[in-house]
């Protein structure tokens, strides 16, 4: 009985042990365990259930393999002296889960701290010497410039330390007060002048249509004009067409019935004096209404009227 007992005992008493020097170990997914003993790198536990030596074996430290993020913050100084604030995300992660890379995050840096301040340090020295080269006015639309800048440093050196960069951006850029109010006043004074200048166009183009609208309109008046003038043309040669058909026929029928044809000029020249009297707006004509005067008239209509005849 005293031996069984004393089995027992010291089975539960191993059991125990077990548990209190830490014979069985848990590693959570999505890390791993870098073991050392008496102060030296021995292995590294996966995930899972894992069997470490007690007392004699220490985990060193838990490696975290999934993604990090870190928010780093810093100030540059561009070509002309202006300070410029930064904000930057870095998304990183262990390069891989082998054995060198593990040690190389393991035993490169001696916490966590000073990894970051380093991370931070070297990000910061990167922009500074590409801001450096730049003046102020050209910051603003360098982002994606000055990212891939610190990429092709900073990936580098994360792989030394056992780590790879996923991704960096640059969440804000930002000046001083006084150089911000100064960048505001530019912009203004910029939209102000393009106003200025949008309104003097529009107006341009406002006085240029309504010139064209002027000069087409003066155009249309012209041709208008032209071909009315045309029409009174033909409309009076017509009209003088007619009459001297007409003065010929009648002279025609006259002559027919044994008259003077000079009746009919004779007509004329009483019907043109009545016209002249009746129509007359205190225009003055003077006509030689003598005997003498009439027959030099009626000599003068019947000469141009034979003229007329011998022609046709």
């Amino acid at each position: 009985m005293f031996e069984t007992l004393s089995f027992s005992t010291i089975i539960i008493a191993l059991i125990v042990l077990a548990f209190v020097g830490g014979l069985f170990v848990t590693v959570n997914q999505g890390t791993v365990s870098v073991v050392t003993m008496f102060g030296k790198y021995r292995r590294i536990m996966y995930p899972g259930l894992n069997f470490k030596i007690p007392f004699i074996e220490v985990i060193f430290r838990r490696v975290s393999i999934q993604n990090q993020s870190v928010e780093l913050q810093f100030q540059a100084i561009t070509q002309d002296q202006a300070n410029v604030n930064f904000k930057a995300l870095l998304l990183y992660a262990v390069i891989d889960q082998t054995e060198a890379t593990i040690k190389d995050v393991a035993f490169k840096f001696i916490d966590f701290g000073s990894l970051m301040q380093t991370l931070n340090r070297t990000v910061e020295g990167s922009v500074r010497g590409f801001v450096a080269t730049k003046r102020q006015n050209e910051i603003l639309g360098l982002r994606k410039d000055i990212v891939n800048a610190v990429k092709a440093q900073l990936d580098e050196d994360l792989k030394s330390w056992g780590y790879h960069l996923i991704d960096m951006q640059l969440n804000d850029i930002t000046f001083d007060e006084t150089i911000m109010q100064s960048m505001a006043q530019v912009v203004a004074s910029s939209n102000l002048r393009a106003a200025a200048e949008n309104e003097a166009l529009a107006l341009l183009i406002k006085k240029t249509k309504a010139a064209e609208a002027d000069g087409m309109a003066i155009k249309i008046s012209a041709e208008a004009e032209r071909e009315a003038s045309k029409l009174r043309g033909e409309g009076i040669a017509l009209f003088r067409e007619e009459v001297a058909k007409g003065m010929a026929k009648a002279a025609d029928e006259m002559k027919n019935a044994g008259l003077d044809s000079s009746f009919i000029l004779f007509s004329m020249w009483t019907d043109a004096i009545k016209h002249f009297a009746e129509n007359g707006k205190g225009n003055t004509i003077f006509l030689d209404g003598s005997s003498d005067g009439l027959e030099k008239t009626m000599k003068q209509m019947t000469s141009l009227a034979n003229t007329k005849s011998g022609r046709a």
